[in-house]
């Protein structure tokens, strides 16, 4: 049966922008420049969009500043969806929405971060300030993309920048923490990759067989665990392997 809301609202909400994307997606733009205060916004509109469960939304996308909504369009049309996410936005949007902290326990330096001196020595710094620098921080996760589970992160502080390899890694194993410019990410599979390696985690982050295939979502936060040794790198990814290792959320 084809559904239309007539609702009116009285709310417009002139800070979000609704785009028709075809016939079954629908942008919503809810910025115009990456901020954490921005992304926070997209997550909450759609972690409420979720909690609907409606039959006619089909997938919910969140990036940087915007998410896309696809849906049925033989279900909802354009314009009444786009008025059932203006009511919703007016009911709940400023509810609070739990947030999770995952720990990420991860090897500095070494064959793991081969890049790590050239971080320090950019920033005028030592490895283990960048260790510390980095480790410190909780980051958001603004999106994830790139490849499956690679997450994008907010956060970084300002005195580890780094600039891209000028020539980028045929291969970058999984696991790796890498920093390009002011992001810092984990490549979640084997792929090309230009970011500085810094170090690397004995956890899974992609599992294509599982009903969760990640083990965080956008919208989470990330904190780095600095590893003492290899032998502890190692337990860890042993327990990894044998699905006896439970990932530590904060």
């Amino acid at each position: 049966m084809f559904w239309d809301n007539k609702k009116k609202t009285t709310n417009i909400f002139d800070d979000l922008n609704f785009k028709s994307m075809g016939d079954t997606a629908l942008l919503i733009e809810v910025g115009d420049e990456i901020s954490e205060p921005i992304n926070q916004k997209v997550h909450k509109i759609t972690k409420l969009i979720e909690n609907q469960n409606l039959p006619f939304i089909e997938e919910i996308i969140p990036v940087y500043a915007s998410l896309l909504v696809n849906y049925d369009p033989l279900r909802i049309s354009f314009d009444g969806l786009v008025e059932w996410l203006k009511s919703i936005e007016n009911q709940q949007l400023n509810q609070n929405q739990n947030t999770r902290t995952i720990l990420i326990p991860t090897l500095y330096g070494g064959d793991f971060g081969p890049d790590l001196e050239s971080v320090a020595q950019h920033n005028n710094l030592t490895s283990n300030d960048v260790i510390e620098l980095h480790s410190a921080t909780k980051y958001l996760i603004y999106a994830l993309g790139f490849s499956p589970g690679f997450p994008y992160l907010a956060g970084l502080p300002s005195e580890i920048h780094c600039p891209r390899l000028s020539n980028p890694r045929t291969v970058v194993p999984a696991g790796s923490v890498a920093i390009a410019d002011s992001q810092t990410g984990i490549y979640s599979m084997p792929t090309p990759g230009g970011w500085r390696l810094i170090g690397k985690t004995p956890l899974s982050l992609f599992d294509q067989d599982s009903s969760s295939p990640t083990i965080f979502s956008p919208g989470d936060y990330l904190k780095f665990v600095p590893l003492g040794s290899h032998q502890e790198y190692t337990e860890i990814e042993n327990r990894v392997t044998a699905k006896e290792f439970s990932v530590e959320v904060q």
